[in-house]
């Protein structure tokens, strides 16, 4: 068996082609869906992220603003910007791009953005929606899971879902989005993690496994079951001294061993990343209405 693959670069064409439509009927309006991005501090792979969304941006011809600030940003001084952010009828979108430097309370910054505005889908505002089943602003990732599933018509209902990694970004809210009632839902989910006992016997009762833990490979072809759909989130830097940049990004699965066993895989990078800033502008054009409506 070898696995038939994801395309995140794919599905992210066809989103960014069916948001058009959404925001020419804002355009019609007067409206220009607008996201800043706030970026605090020097982190190579937080300033490459923040350039790829900006991208998205101009592609899609949202108003968009970027603003950095030193590593030595005190928590008043990016709560001011978060503020005026707020205030700004351009912005309809506001995402402060983690990590943040450690005299920074990130939950203290998530809670000053305006829901309405929180297009990470993090304030527990958005959370709490999520979790009751009436979605307003979704977390992007978990987000973009969900539609490279239901682009590939990967139906959850029913099935055994196994999420590797309880983190608030990725695994906690795509476990909730997957157990809740609804299309591209209904399955029953299990959350492993680094102090689950006998971990490959958890996996391997898997109909869709989702590795989101932050190792590379974590996952290896004797921990899932043959036929199991494999969606792998991470993204990790390891050597390569034989490359340009001197590293290449892999995911949390051994890629080229499990897509033997799988029936579906996503690759990385190409896979869940391009739906994460997919779904970042599909989120701020949903707020642009919601904001303006």
């Amino acid at each position: 068996m070898t696995a038939q693959l994801i395309d995140g670069k794919e599905v992210a064409r066809t989103v960014h082609k069916a948001l058009k439509q959404r925001i020419a009927a804002l355009a019609e309006r007067g409206i220009q869906p607008g996201l800043a991005a706030v970026l605090v501090g020097d982190d190579p792979a937080s300033a490459t992220y923040v350039n790829s969304k900006a991208k998205a941006c101009e592609k899609l011809r949202f108003y968009s603003q970027v603003i950095t600030r030193p590593s030595e940003t005190t928590q008043q001084e990016l709560l001011k910007i978060v503020a005026e952010l707020n205030n700004n009828p351009k912005i309809h979108g506001i995402l402060v791009q983690s990590p943040l430097p450690k005299q920074i309370d990130e939950l203290a910054i998530t809670l000053a953005i305006n829901p309405d505005k929180d297009v990470d889908g993090f304030h527990p505002h958005n959370v709490g929606l999520m979790l009751v089943g009436r979605p307003r602003l979704l977390p992007c990732t978990p987000f973009g899971i969900i539609k490279l599933m239901e682009h590939y018509e990967i139906d959850p209902a029913g099935k055994e879902v196994v999420v590797v990694g309880r983190s608030n970004i990725v695994g906690k809210p795509v476990a909730a989005m997957l157990m809740q009632k609804g299309p591209m839902a209904n399955a029953t989910v299990t959350v492993a993690h680094s102090r689950s006992v006998d971990l490959p016997d958890i996996t391997r009762r898997a109909d869709i496994l989702i590795a989101a833990v932050g190792r590379p490979g974590t996952i290896t072809p004797d921990m899932i079951k043959p036929g199991a759909v494999v969606i792998d989130v991470g993204v990790n830097r390891v050597e390569a001294p034989e490359t340009d940049k001197g590293y290449r990004l892999v995911g949390d699965v051994d890629f080229a061993g499990c897509a033997e066993k799988a029936s579906w895989i996503t690759p990385v990078p190409g896979g869940v990343g391009r739906m994460t800033i997919a779904m970042l502008m599909v989120n701020t054009v949903t707020a642009a209405e919601l904001i303006t409506s």
